[in-house]
């Protein structure tokens, strides 16, 4: 399985684009930017930090369907007439994130050439990551779940070296991520430690080449 950096879409472009439909506003660590069942009436781009998205059924019970970060959209079902958030979506760490009125995005898309192909080439981008996603969790274990997770965490295909991913990111939300209990993903973590695929110094690194062999195990 082959991990791939996504296609980015920088301020500069959106602000030209977009224009007055734009504004951008700071969310500190665990706020929330909307809600599920809110009105869905604008796409959000992250400028900085990492956004989670969630789902809550009927039951009570709470998924993470996505973690973004710089350079990805998010809430754009509204653009295909999507009324209501289908997710909640929280900001994971001190982020900075660009509202997207629907309406001036549409006439953006319609106007501007080149934003359209690098908006439509990330949605087709991600949707892949998505079947990838599907993927590993009908078929992989725990453990290469959770290696997968970390590799995306940290932008694998950056140069292969080493990044913080987030800052004390809890083994709650890993455990909502991979589809398993808090208990196995701190025995995988530690397993990952004492081998060198990852280390704690001050946020979490991950080794990417080293940790990438447990996909292909």
């Amino acid at each position: 399985m082959r991990l791939k950096s996504k296609p980015t879409v920088d301020a500069k472009t959106l602000l030209v684009a977009v224009g007055q439909g734009r504004t951008s506003r700071d969310y500190r660590k665990s706020q929330p930017i909307f809600s599920q069942g809110d009105r869905a009436d604008a796409v959000f781009f992250v400028h900085r930090g990492k956004v989670k998205l969630t789902v809550l059924s009927r039951q009570g019970k709470q998924a993470v369907i996505a973690l973004l970060g710089p350079g990805d959209f998010f809430g754009e079902g509204c653009l295909a007439g999507q009324p209501v958030r289908m997710a909640t979506a929280t900001a994971l760490t001190e982020s900075s994130v660009a509202r997207l009125a629907k309406q001036p995005m549409i006439r953006a898309l319609h106007r501007d050439g080149v934003f359209a192909e690098l908006f439509t080439t990330y949605l087709l981008s991600r949707n892949i990551r998505m079947e990838e996603d599907l993927v590993d969790q009908l078929f992989n274990s725990s453990e290469k779940r959770l290696a997968r997770i970390l590799l995306l965490l940290a932008n694998f295909g950056k140069e292969g070296r080493p990044e913080s991913v987030v800052p004390k990111i809890s083994q709650e939300t890993l455990a909502e991520m991979v589809g398993t209990t808090g208990s196995r993903i701190s025995h995988f973590m530690n397993k990952f430690r004492k081998l060198g695929f990852v280390a704690y110094n001050g946020g979490l690194e991950v080794h990417s080449s080293p940790l990438h062999v447990v996909l292909h195990d």
